[in-house]
């Protein structure tokens, strides 16, 4: 059958509209660090389903290339997350380190200089970040050519306050990639979060509190918000006052996001209201895993039965003081297990046989290998999920931000051993290992959340890209946002309707009391006039 010419002609067309239709142009404002691993996974799977994307850095970013195929870079010259970070974690290490009293006052103590060294440094770098802001906002050319992209949605993390001013800007649809944001956890500014049972930031409380312990969690949620909005706020708000007015509320910016992307699940969250345009993508950076290099695999293959412990801190930790390294070698000398130990410090006297010590391992790879029994960790976010994802039983080092309270849900879940790292020696931490290692409840605790997580009916990564395809077909979630967003603290809590009913209360029994003193009033007074 002989097909006409013009026919041809129209099928082609139609073809490149649809090829042309499938894919929005999307403006990525990212966080730097392990953060960006995150982001950089969404990313590989919007440009594979051929979307335009351009990624704004700053000039010392330590994982953002400025090429990179799947991504046009704009780059901004300043300081952006690395200015003094590892000064900051150096400091944060060595106050737990020191930390070797067990007094009530000695763990006061060392929490007061935590918080202290923490304010300062993310002081610092929210500075440098609202300087980095000003220099896109007052550069023109800049602020033009992302008008004249004419970009669909404005992807960011909220740990930093850019992406969200970006989108009020350009007047088009914001998604956050989300756990933290400046203001808090992202939970506590955007869902409804009772004390009662919703732990607040830090504090490694459950869902389950006793008395004293929800007085703990309001005093924390009080005091975190208080120091967070002082972190923050003195360095955003006036760029928000400058360029958006001053009837423009800071807050209310995060408030605009159409959807959050959520960095976790309820595997590994306690249970807690959410709202409609919250999407749940806790793991969707885990994959299946893949054939270890020869040389790692043969090393794997030789712990037999014992199998073999995995530890790594982290892309932020690589080496540790060398008499912590001491201990830690040392315990694992005394296990028959192989152990892959990513570290880069001088190689301890007290290394054994079972233990290799690797500039990288890989990660993902290596949880997922049939012979890895336990995973020590610093408890990051993705090393928390990815330990869910292929069920292995988790000891955990807990350094610093977020890390304690990921590892304490964990524990809860029935599937973590705890260390504090400031107490640790090589007896402690052998225990602990041998906990993990022989109790088989860690174990099946860790494969039953993995079967959790994996029973979806979508893919993690999958949603997190139909909710971004979502927002760009429909250029916007508006009617999934809550009109509580635009309440006021007074009207949400209905105390204006509370003062209102207790006022026609009041009104209604004063004047009943009135009425009955007034009748009162009228037969005892009518009888006495008879008598007379």
């Amino acid at each position: 059958m002989n097909v006409p010419h013009s026919s041809l002609i129209t099928l082609a067309l139609l073809f490149l509209q649809l090829s042309g239709a499938s894919g929005g142009k999307i403006l990525v404002f990212p966080l730097d660090g392990s953060h960006w691993v995150n982001m950089n996974v969404l990313i590989e799977a919007l440009h594979a389903k051929g979307h335009k994307i351009t990624v704004i850095r700053a000039s010392d970013s330590w994982y953002i290339s400025e090429k990179s195929p799947l991504y046009t870079s704009v780059t901004l010259t300043g300081n952006g997350f690395q200015q003094n970070f590892d000064t900051f974690l150096s400091q944060q290490l060595d106050i737990r380190l020191r930390s070797k009293q067990t007094s009530f006052w000695s763990r006061m103590w060392t929490q007061r200089e935590l918080n202290r060294v923490t304010v300062e440094q993310f002081t610092q770098f929210h500075k440098g970040m609202s300087e980095l802001l000003i220099q896109m906002f007052e550069d023109k050319n800049l602020m033009q050519s992302f008008l004249d992209a004419k970009y669909d949605v404005v992807l960011t993390d909220p740990g930093i306050g850019g992406g969200e001013m970006l989108a009020r800007w350009l007047q088009v649809p914001l998604v956050f990639n989300v756990r933290w944001t400046v203001l808090g956890e992202g939970h506590f500014l955007v869902a409804p979060s009772p004390l009662s049972y919703i732990p607040f930031t830090a504090t490694e409380l459950t869902d389950k509190m006793t008395f004293p312990q929800r007085i703990k969690n309001v005093i924390s949620y009080i005091l975190g918000m208080y120091t967070m909005s002082c972190i923050a706020g003195p360095h955003y708000k006036p760029i928000v006052k400058k360029y958006f007015g001053p009837d423009v509320d800071y807050a209310s910016l995060f408030l605009d996001a159409d959807i959050w992307l959520m960095r976790n699940d309820f595997v590994f969250e306690f249970p807690r209201p959410t709202m409609p345009n919250i999407v749940y993508m806790g793991g969707f950076q885990c994959k299946p895993a893949k054939p270890l290099p020869a040389d790692l695999e043969e090393f794997v293959q030789s712990s037999g039965d014992h199998g073999v412990i995995v530890m790594t801190l982290g892309t932020l930790v690589a080496k540790l003081p060398q008499d912590v390294a001491e201990e830690i070698a040392a315990a694992f000398a005394q296990l028959p297990q192989k152990v892959v130990w990513r570290y880069t410090g001088p190689r301890p006297a007290s290394l054994g046989n079972n233990t290799l010590t690797v500039n990288w391992l890989p990660q993902k790879d290596l949880l997922g290998h049939p012979k890895t029994r336990v995973f020590v960790t610093h408890g990051g976010t993705n090393g928390v999920q990815e330990a869910i994802y292929h069920g292995v039983p988790v000891v955990g080092l807990p350094l610093f931000f977020d890390q304690p309270d990921n590892l304490s849900r964990i524990r809860a879940k029935g599937g973590a051993v705890i260390v504090d790292i400031g107490m640790l020696d090589r007896h402690m931490f052998a225990d602990a290992l041998k906990t993990a290692l022989h109790d088989s409840s860690y174990r099946e605790n860790m494969q039953s959340l993995s079967r959790l997580h994996r029973d979806q009916p979508m893919k993690p990564l999958d949603q997190a890209v139909f909710w971004v395809e979502y927002v760009i077909r429909h250029k916007g979630a508006r009617h999934l946002q809550s009109q509580s967003n635009k309440m006021s603290w007074f009207v949400y809590n209905s105390l204006d309707v509370i003062a209102a009913l207790l006022t026609a209360v009041m009104v209604i029994t004063f004047s009943c009391i009135s009425v009955v003193r007034l009748l009162w009033r009228i037969i005892f007074t009518g009888k006495k006039v008879k008598r007379e």
